[in-house]
This record gives C-alpha cells, structure tokens and sequence, in this order.
C-alpha cells in the first residue's frame, strides 16, 4: 500500500513537472502561485522581529531581501541603476511606472537603498491578514479611496513625514498597470503631495518586462533595469502648477522607458513584433 501511494506521488509529480515544461500557460501560472505564495511568506515570516519597532521601515528590510532572491529564482532579476541621484538627506515623493504584481520585486530592490521610505496601500490590504499586519508593521500608508476626505488627511499627515521625517513616499502615479509601450495617464494624487510638502520629486523607470506577457500567459526569465532619475524640486510651487508639472515628469519618464526598454531587448537577446 505504502509502496503504491509513494508510486502515485511520484507520478503526479513527474506530470506536474512535465507540464509545467511543455506549457507556457502552466509555467505562467506555476510561477504566479509561487511568487504570491512566497511573498506572503517572506513578509509574514519576520513579524516577531518586526513587533519590537511597529511601524518602522526597516521592519520591510529582511522580507525585501527575500522578495528579491525568490524573484530572481523564478527569473525575474533587476539591476538598479542612478543610486547617485538618490539624497538621503531629506525626504521626497518617489514615483515609479507600473507595470504587473511583480513590481513588488522593484518595491523590495529600492526599499533598502532609499532610506526611509514607505508605500500608500488601499485600506482593504490591511485587513488581507497575515500580510496587511506586516504591511502595517513597516509603516505602510492606508487610505480609504471611497472616501476623499479621508483619503486626503491621510495623505496630508504623510506630506508632513516627508517634512519632518525625511520620509521617501513611493507612487504608482499610473494608478493601474500598463504593460504597454507608452505609460498610462499620471492621477493628480502624488503631485498634490508633493507640491503641498514642497518636496522633491524622484522619477523612478522601470523596463518593460519583455519576458511577461500576461495575454499569452507567458513569464520567461528576464533581465530588467531600474533606473533612479535625479530629482526635481517642487520648492516654490503651487496647485496650479501641477498640469504642467505632471506634463513634465510624464515626458521625461517616458523617454526613459524608451530607451530602457530598447537597452533591456538587446540584453535579453530578444526581438519585439508590434
């Protein structure tokens, strides 16, 4: 009886793994499951150290190392580059492209190189239990976006940390993903931030993932670059440059995607059919 159950195990096995190397769209899934799964695990697992310092943002630190040693297990690895442009100093609004899940894996690469940062989250994350408890415990930003009031007050108590605390706030200023070759239209919400703390404001590029195509369910392995752009002031603006500024930051992150994106086909010996 033993001997037939270890025989059956052993057959599912070999066919899951079988699968998994013929089938594109099971590699894709197999590879998603694994890295939701992992990274709950990597954000759960140093909770007990995280309760002795609640809501600071070296708490993300270890899980943000471990985020990105399994990323690169699964083949999704990332070179940053422009950590010269990043100022420790003082705090700033962080604004990045968004491209799939696996940006978490960028959150995780710039997390312990940008000082004291921290993320804004819809408040539902934080109900999502083990992982919101973690994200609580690292100092995440939850805002209720039903609500604008407060919604706004949040952000506003934020602009005061970039202020006082020299806090580094990080955006998606897409506000949803795009994994095509031109950036999606920029939300207000990260501009109102900064312009209200008169902060700096740190465009950050990622490459396109050219091994990720969720349409045809295929996630290859892939090199990417991430690229900090020095910053721009927002000293002496107003709300009502905001339409221009955003105007601004968008042209300059798309020109670098551009050419990231290029840098990243040559990298990975591909070629892009549009």
């Amino acid at each position: 009886m033993t001997t037939t159950s270890n025989g059956e195990l052993l057959g599912l096995a070999f066919m899951a793994f079988f699968i998994i190397t013929l089938s594109s769209t099971a590699r894709y899934y197999f590879k998603f499951f694994c890295f939701i799964a992992l990274s709950v695990v990597c954000a759960v697992g140093p909770v007990p150290l995280m309760l002795i310092r609640p809501r600071d943002y070296r708490n993300a630190i270890i899980p943000a190392y471990l985020c990105v040693g399994f990323g690169k297990m699964l083949g999704a690895s990332f070179t940053v580059r422009g950590k010269e442009n990043i100022q420790r100093n003082h705090g700033g609004v962080v604004l990045m492209n968004h491209q799939s899940a696996l940006d978490l894996i960028v959150l995780a690469k710039l997390w312990p190189i940008m000082g004291r940062s921290t993320v804004v989250a819809k408040k539902e994350v934080l109900y999502m239990f083990p992982f919101g408890m973690a994200s609580w415990l690292w100092g995440t930003l939850f805002i209720d976006r039903q609500n604008r009031d407060s919604a706004r007050n949040a952000i506003n108590k934020e602009a005061i940390a970039i202020t006082e605390k020299q806090a580094k706030l990080l955006f998606f200023p897409e506000g949803t993903r795009g994994s095509g070759d031109k950036l999606l239209a920029f939300k207000k919400g990260s501009f109102h931030v900064a312009i209200e703390s008169q902060a700096y404001i740190q465009p950050v590029v990622i490459s396109k993932y050219h091994f990720l195509k969720s349409n045809a369910k295929i996630f290859n392995r892939g090199e990417n670059i991430i690229k900090i752009l020095p910053e721009i002031s927002c000293a002496g603006l107003t709300k009502e440059d905001i339409p221009a500024l955003m105007e601004q930051v968008q042209q300059l992150m798309q020109h670098e995607y551009e050419l990231l994106s290029e840098e990243s086909l040559a990298i990975n010996n591909l070629s892009e059919v549009h």
